[in-house]
């Protein structure tokens, strides 16, 4: 090789050498001027300022706070309050497939924790909002019309909270929702088998009347299937049948004629007025 050539090579690398020198130390004045202002927090500060920031709807900010507690302070009085409270950020920051898996992850730890019930309630709540927000349920929408299985999936979820936690602040709300789930499913229902019932397609209809009939005995949409079925039956030609559903129609009526007057004559005992 060339004295020339040499010379060039050995400036080159020279010049090569330098610039990572350059480089390398403003990457490290880049970083160095990088400060997290929460450095030296203690686990009461990080988590006041937390919760405040959650309070405020600066889900984001929370979030962070609590992930650095959590960090921090893994085997702190604060460590599975803030998992949980990052589950609720999410909820109310309408992310329910995040606030599930967050609550799944806190009750795989702490199955029995007295947070439990809690994160059970979060699921619940972010299971049946999963297409349609947080506002539309507390607002008690008609749940009919969400998805059937994401009603049934809650459903298990409220279900599993009261009979795990049956004395915990959230049971008595967890039994309400439960109430108008089943009656949001059987409405489902009856409203499937008017839709199949409008398309003349009566075999499908009574299909999906028996369903209700079968899983919601108990609920007010169960005459209303009733009624399908009876609809049906006359529109197939088929009197055997439309007769033996008129009788458990008349059955029905007939209950709870019997059940108004007993209710009322309990009324009248205890000396409460009743209209007659």
């Amino acid at each position: 090789m060339s004295r020339t050539r040499q010379s060039l090579l050995r400036r080159t690398l020279a010049c090569v050498c330098l610039g990572s020198v350059i480089l390398t130390t403003a990457s490290c004045g880049m970083f160095k001027g990088i400060e997290d202002p929460t450095e030296g927090w203690t686990a009461d500060k990080l988590y006041v300022e937390a919760r405040d920031n959650l309070n405020e709807g600066n889900y984001e900010t929370a979030r962070d706070y609590y992930q650095k507690l959590e960090a921090r302070y893994p085997y702190g009085r604060y460590s599975q309050q803030a998992m949980v409270e990052v589950a609720y950020s999410y909820y109310r920051e309408n992310e329910p497939t995040e606030a599930i898996a967050n609550c799944d992850r806190f009750l795989r730890q702490y199955p029995e924790h007295p947070l439990s019930p809690y994160a059970l309630y979060i699921k619940g709540l972010a299971t049946l909002d999963e297409d349609t927000g947080w506002m539309s349920f507390l607002n008690r929408q008609d749940l009919s019309k969400r998805d059937a299985q994401a009603a049934r999936d809650a459903f298990d979820i409220f279900k599993d909270l009261v009979l795990r936690f049956p004395n915990s602040r959230y049971a008595r709300d967890a039994r309400e929702r439960m109430h108008e789930l089943v009656e949001a499913q059987a409405k489902y229902e009856v409203n499937t088998a008017k839709f199949y019932y409008d398309r003349q397609a009566y075999i499908a209809a009574i299909n999906r009347a028996q369903i209700v009939l079968r899983d919601f005995q108990t609920s007010p949409q169960a005459n209303e299937a009733l009624l399908i079925m009876k609809n049906s039956y006359e529109k197939l030609g088929m009197g055997d049948k439309v007769k033996d559903v008129e009788r458990v129609i008349d059955a029905n009526q007939n209950r709870a004629s019997f059940e108004t007057y007993q209710r009322a004559e309990e009324y009248k005992a205890a000396g409460v007025p009743v209209q007659d």
